[in-house]
């Protein structure tokens, strides 16, 4: 007998529904987190079903110890997006009561009768999942300090202009050296030559650095706009404290950069992937990472171009019909992707044309990279399905035919 599971999942705690095939519960129980609760959770499948392959269980989650339990047990697991979730829950509850025991039930129900409309938890190896965690954590930190360097860029625009002038990327260690030594304007324009010199030694520079120097204190010594000596003596601890920040998330950067090279490239995919134009050892890992590497997750190119997201939905109705990006998709990857379509435009001619003629009709900047980067999604489908290298002149060939006809 098959038997359906709905595991609405916490903290500490989860809470499970058994169904039968015809909708019947056959048990319902709150388990805790941990050995204790999948022991007690397999027990309960135990007497309802005989073979773990007849278990299907729906989650809204793909990643965990928990989740990933469940599959080395043999049952079949559906990580349920929580928007389809909400969805079917108010498809079957107009009244809108929520919940944990009620959401167990009805992912049990989902699986139920919409399985086929979800796809199972696929069957990445061990070696691209560990890559995944070093990939976003890697991700994680680049975006953090992003923020941290907005932060910067906005409280040296309210208190010290001048080091807007002097350092074109805050990120870089000659502004990070030269704002933990002096962080206060007035300090800043009282460096000496030999003073910068030696920060920016400090900070890893080994070239230009006398040349580099002198610009540095013109730009400091510039007239600029001054802020009471209170508010820049404030801000001036803000910015030595967000610099060293900065400076650290650089130094893990860097270490997680190493790390995951070495990882991917121990991949036997890796190959196919780095002959894609403009994938490099950091992209290449993200995009390996994010798209797994189970040979029938995808089932046709379009399907990995929908989970890139780069693919556009159409929305039709009477006379209305709009073809507009696809919205509800894997965010990680997408600004992998679109990051991708950008790099290739310098090492693809192919790339470079496709483009240009879309801007040549009307699309902004980020839809012909979108549009570019829904092509290369495909062209990295085929490759990895013949197992082959990509080649420039067999991906662009029928656009140049098309275009001298």
């Amino acid at each position: 007998m098959t038997v359906f599971v709905g595991d609405d999942w916490g903290e500490d705690h989860h809470d499970v529904h058994l169904m039968s095939s015809d909708g019947v519960r056959l048990e319902a129980k709150r388990l805790p987190e941990g050995v204790e609760g999948l022991a007690r959770l397999h027990a309960l499948i135990a007497e309802h079903a005989s073979d773990p392959s007849e278990v299907v269980v729906g989650i809204e989650t793909e990643r965990g110890m928990w989740v990933q339990a469940l599959i080395d047990a043999g049952y079949q697991v559906y990580a349920i997006n929580p928007l389809s979730a909400s969805r079917y829950r108010e498809r079957t509850n107009v009244g809108g009561a929520k919940s944990d025991p009620g959401d167990a039930k009805m992912l049990a129900d989902l699986v139920r009768t919409d399985a086929h409309n979800h796809r199972q938890i696929a069957g990445d190896t061990e070696e691209v999942n560990g890559l995944k965690i070093l990939t976003r954590a890697h991700q994680r930190l680049v975006w953090d300090r992003t923020r941290h360097l907005n932060r910067l860029r906005s409280d040296l625009r309210e208190f010290f202009p001048a080091a807007l002038n002097a350092f074109d990327d805050l990120a870089h260690s000659d502004a990070l050296s030269l704002l933990a030594k002096a962080p206060n304007p007035d300090q800043a324009a009282k460096l000496s030559i030999t003073q910068i010199r030696a920060a920016l030694k400090r900070g890893g520079r080994q070239r230009n650095i006398d040349s580099r120097a002198i610009a540095i204190q013109l730009a400091l010594r510039a007239p600029q706009m001054t802020a009471p000596a209170a508010i820049a003596e404030a801000f001036a601890i803000s910015t030595r404290s967000l610099a060293q920040i900065i400076d650290g998330l650089n130094t893990q950067i860097e270490v997680l950069e190493i790390e995951l090279t070495r990882e991917f490239e121990q991949h036997p995919e890796s190959d196919i992937y780095l002959s894609m134009p403009g994938l490099g050892p950091i992209l290449g890992a993200r995009v390996l990472a994010e798209f797994g590497d189970d040979p029938q997750r995808y089932e046709s190119a379009k399907a990995r171009r929908n989970y890139a997201g780069t693919s556009p939905v159409t929305i039709a109705s009477g006379r209305k019909r709009a073809v507009v990006a696809r919205h509800v998709r894997n965010k990680r990857l997408y600004d992998t992707v679109d990051r991708w379509a950008f790099s290739s435009l310098r090492n693809s001619q192919g790339c470079r044309d496709f483009y240009d003629q879309r801007r040549a009709v009307g699309d902004l900047h980020h839809q012909a990279l979108r549009a570019l980067g829904n092509r290369l999604v495909g062209y990295l489908h085929g490759c990895l399905r013949t197992r082959t290298h990509y080649d420039e002149t067999t991906a662009w060939a029928h656009r140049q035919s098309l275009v001298a006809a």
